[in-house]
């Protein structure tokens, strides 16, 4: 294999922020202790938004991140936005969730899979739904509005509007009825 064209490395920062470096940020916003924001400039946030301990928030150079009204990020999530993520208004997303947005190419088998190019693709969570603790959303997903991700599910797929997913990849397991109660 080929190391020539692995290049150095240097520091992200800390992740330490100051509410003014966000690109925008609504009124009632909680961010708990130990949250590591990364380009909080390529940062959006909207109203009434709570973010756990020690979650991290990687904006992008590349990409953007927005963050709807009434949405809710559990501890420990992982949100990578260089091909821009999207949540919707009223969205919970579950403790140690992770949010990818890109990939390496895969390239020449004699050259390390880290030097490829990336493929971005953008993550949009509509409105409503609910990703549960632990799932994994891959690039270029869009999650319906008023879906459910199961816990621990990996989501490899875009879902649609009042599903109910779970599994590693994501099997639908039933639609959500409009208009009715869910079951208790």
């Amino acid at each position: 294999m080929n190391f020539d064209s692995v290049r150095s490395y240097s520091s992200h920062g800390s992740g330490a922020f100051n509410l003014a470096d966000f690109g925008s940020i609504g009124e009632n916003v909680i961010i708990e202790d130990g949250v590591k924001v990364f380009h909080p400039v390529r940062i959006r946030l909207g109203n009434n938004v709570y973010i756990g301990h020690n979650a991290i928030l990687k904006g992008h150079h590349l990409g953007s991140m927005q963050i709807g009204d009434h949405s809710w990020i559990g501890q420990g999530c992982f949100l990578h936005s260089a091909g821009n993520i999207e949540v919707g208004t009223a969205v919970g997303i579950g403790p140690n969730v992770t949010i990818l947005t890109s990939v390496h190419r895969e390239g020449s088998p004699d050259q390390p899979v880290l030097v490829g190019e990336l493929d971005l693709g953008e993550v949009v969570l509509g409105d409503g739904c609910d990703i549960g603790v632990g799932a994994i959303i891959l690039p270029g997903i869009t999650v319906g509005e008023g879906s459910i991700i199961g816990a621990g599910s990996v989501v490899t797929r875009d879902i649609d509007p009042y599903s109910v997913v779970a599994g590693n990849p994501a099997r639908l397991l039933r639609t959500r009825a409009i208009g009715r109660s869910e079951p208790r």
